[in-house]
């Protein structure tokens, strides 16, 4: 009689619990690295489950901690597992692993805001942006204090075409604070309306797959956790520069409870602030008082296509950073008050 299921699938051996590592290791989570466990194998499961099949792909996992996830990557038939530790406490642990799994699971110590994974992986599994994405996928538990400038930096490079999106348009399953995961999904309206939002969206399909309770966590984190999906898009819905579309975006939501009109202007120099930014909202068609929440991606795109045509008549307003000139002001008037006394007045 055949065999049922598939010839060749890995399973990993009986191991330790990720409870008995952690006990074996003596490992504690570090507060200031807002680092949270998942033990629960049944929710590790489900998120690799979310992520899709991983059937011989290559996997790139960030912060694998004491390794709940990754134990439930390695069991998901990849061709190859890559982690990125930066704690070094966890790295015997994830050794056990790895000597459980020959040949399937490598591992780094470093920081994934500074790893290099554009060679990680081999050469041939690399598509061209149209075509279907590779058999590259990004999964991770992140911790809560670098998971907003790590997504920001996969979003630069998703349009860039580089890091991690060499390979072509690498799929990514996240964990989030609910709030940043509810931030990420945010449409058009939304109270949770916000830079991530656009920032996210005109980049990617965005999809918030389920929400995890923070009692699940060790130790219990003050918030849930959203799990979230994003696939970048052949084509992204804004066709600037992402350092043009990120100011932009952070100006007009630095005033969110303002009338739109109030952080656009912030985009240029206090002498031409008035009737540049009547021009930037003329041009691009938007109601001056619309609400930062409610302009949408094509609102956005206007206004970073007129932006970019008003940078290009003036080179030297992208440069421009109010904060700046609000400094100098600052000091000239320090100066000014200086003068004054010497002088005896």
């Amino acid at each position: 009689m055949a065999a049922s299921g598939k010839l060749g699938t890995f399973r990993l051996p009986p191991l330790p619990t990720i409870r008995e590592i952690i006990k074996l290791f003596g490992l504690r989570a570090a507060k200031q690295l807002s680092q949270n466990f998942l033990l629960d194998l049944r929710l590790t499961d489900k998120i690799v489950r979310k992520a899709g099949s991983l059937a011989d792909v290559y996997v790139y996992e960030v912060g694998p901690g004491p390794g709940g996830i990754t134990r439930s990557i390695l069991n998901a038939d990849i061709a190859e597992l890559l982690v990125v530790e930066k704690d070094t406490r966890f790295i015997p642990g994830l050794q056990m692993l790895s000597d459980a799994a020959p040949g399937k699971l490598r591992i780094v110590h470093g920081d994934v805001l500074t790893y290099k994974i554009e060679k990680a992986f081999p050469d041939n599994i690399r598509r061209q942006w149209e075509d279907d994405p590779p058999n590259v996928h990004i999964i991770g538990n992140l911790p809560f204090s670098v998971s907003t400038p790590l997504i920001i930096k996969w979003l630069e490079n998703i349009s860039l075409k580089n890091g991690p999106f060499v390979y072509g348009r690498t799929k990514m399953t996240l964990t989030f604070q609910k709030e940043v995961a509810e931030r990420l999904v945010a449409t058009t309206g939304s109270k949770q309306r916000s830079r991530l939002s656009i920032m996210a969206q005109y980049l990617c399909n965005v999809e918030h797959l389920f929400t995890i309770p923070g009692k699940a966590f060790v130790p219990k984190p003050e918030v849930d956790v959203g799990v979230v999906h994003l696939m970048p898009l052949v084509q992204p819905k804004i066709k600037q520069p992402f350092k043009l579309v990120e100011k932009v975006v952070q100006n007009v939501f630095q005033f969110r409870r303002k009338y739109c009109h109030r952080g656009l202007g912030m985009l240029f120099p206090e002498a031409q602030r008035l009737e540049s930014t009547g021009r930037l909202l003329q041009l691009a068609d938007i109601d001056p008082t619309l609400r930062p929440t409610h302009l949408s991606l094509m609102h956005f795109k206007s206004l970073c296509d007129v932006y970019r045509k008003m940078c290009d008549e003036d080179p030297q307003l992208f440069a421009y950073n109010f904060r700046e000139e609000l400094k100098q002001k600052k000091r000239k008037g320090q100066e000014k008050d200086g003068d004054s006394e010497s002088c005896g007045f």
